[in-house]
């Protein structure tokens, strides 16, 4: 993996909704945690240049941090941007 690939896309976010939109029925959707500055062109680039498929859109979601209260503490989540990348209905992205 190129450093510019690397720097895009940090790792497939594997969950649970992901895993359901992933083997949804109007196509395949892979989900990927992306830096903040990194935009929908750049994440196409990187998942046709590594994953050797062309995706038919890419959606950009940020998640913002947010406060939560741990044991009688105040701490906070992290805040997130993820790219969720369409793919058609043949192809596909292998995680090992």
């Amino acid at each position: 993996m190129t450093t510019i690939i690397a720097n895009i896309l940090k790792r497939p976010r594997v969950t649970e909704k992901a895993t359901v939109l992933a083997s949804g029925q109007n196509g395949l959707v892979y989900t990927f945690e992306i830096p903040p500055a990194a935009n929908k062109k750049q994440v196409m680039e990187a998942v046709k240049s590594y994953y050797k498929v062309t995706p038919v859109k890419v959606n950009i979601v940020n998640l913002p941090s947010r406060k939560v209260l741990v044991r009688g503490k105040i701490g906070t989540k992290t805040g997130v941007k993820k790219a969720l990348v369409f793919l058609k209905k043949g192809d596909s992205i292998e995680f090992v």
